[in-house]
């Protein structure tokens, strides 16, 4: 709804996601299959531009993951768009790589109410970007990435800013230059997609660049956390049929247990995938496998050269 009093912000033009598409300067005159294939060509541009900020990408993997390491959090912090893909990647971590919940947060201005209805007016507000990071106990042993897709964002500048100010690892994501809209960060990643060809709809190549590069940064931090044996899940949270089958087919895959044995291994594992895996390859007993894994920061693969087993590499 329009607040008549509202005061605009400073003319925002300028920025490469509030220009003009000159592809799409017909667009409402377009057929339905040119409309389609004008799309889905412009849409090869977030992959694009994530391949272009890949050191950035990797500093920021291996800074986050240093930090979670050391009992640090991970926290996306936005609004809009940017805010619900941050909410979406924290989501999955759990049942993919059984991480605890705490451990990657996704905070959204205007809170879970926001996810449904729009709540943007939200945005404007600097303090409350560092209020919302407060009330989680946010510290200088965590991680914040701030996602503005137009990187003018008070609500993500007063997080970022936060973050920085005490000594916390500051990551700042947007889809504008940086000499567009500096933000406050120790890690600049700039997901440089060009102008929407719905004029500043950036829910869609800014929106697809930013899901594409959280899903590279969270999945590749847990990679390095040990979650990960060659491509596979092996923490993944059995707690559905789904994953309770992927469960039994990362067994056979890598340990060549059969259904019916892999199933017992993994209720003796309490349904934990890598301690069934060390059982099954090295012959061990639960408390000997738990303890093994103990020593090596419950890394699966130091764990098996430890006692002289392999899996497959499949």
């Amino acid at each position: 709804m329009f607040d008549p009093d509202l005061q605009p912000s400073s003319d925002r033009g300028h920025l490469l996601t509030e220009q003009s598409n000159q592809r799409s300067s017909r667009l409402d005159q377009l057929d339905t299959l040119a409309l389609v294939q004008l799309f889905a060509d412009e849409d090869r541009r977030p992959q694009e531009a994530v391949a272009a900020v890949a050191p950035a990408l990797a500093q920021a993997v291996d800074a986050v993951a240093d930090r979670l390491r050391a009992g640090g959090r991970l926290f996306y912090l936005g609004a809009g768009t940017s805010g619900r893909l941050g909410v979406l990647d924290a989501a999955e971590c759990p049942p993919t790589f059984c991480s605890d919940p705490q451990q990657v947060q996704g905070v959204l201005a205007g809170g879970s109410a926001a996810l449904l209805r729009s709540s943007e007016g939200l945005e404007d507000i600097e303090a409350a970007g560092r209020a919302d990071l407060e009330e989680r106990g946010f510290s200088t042993k965590d991680c914040l990435v701030g996602i503005a897709a137009g990187g003018t964002t008070p609500y993500v500048r007063g997080g970022l800013a936060f973050a920085k100010s005490i000594g916390a690892l500051a990551i700042a994501m947007a889809c504008v230059p940086t000499e567009q809209a500096p933000l406050p960060c120790d890690i600049d990643i700039r997901l440089l997609t060009g102008p929407e060809l719905l004029t500043g709809s950036t829910r869609m190549k800014a929106g697809t660049a930013t899901k594409l590069a959280l899903n590279t940064l969270s999945t590749a931090v847990m990679v390095k956390l040990g979650k990960v044996y060659g491509n596979r899940m092996v923490d993944v949270a059995a707690s559905n049929s789904k994953l309770v089958d992927r469960s039994l087919r990362i067994m056979r895959d890598l340990a060549g247990v059969e259904r019916e044995r892999g199933l017992t291994l993994l209720e003796e594992a309490g349904g934990s995938v890598k301690l069934a895996l060390l059982m099954a390859a090295a012959g061990l007993s639960v408390d000997q496998a738990k303890a093994l894994l103990q020593q090596h920061d419950q890394q699966l693969r130091p764990a098996l050269a430890a006692c002289g087993a392999q899996l497959a590499e499949a």
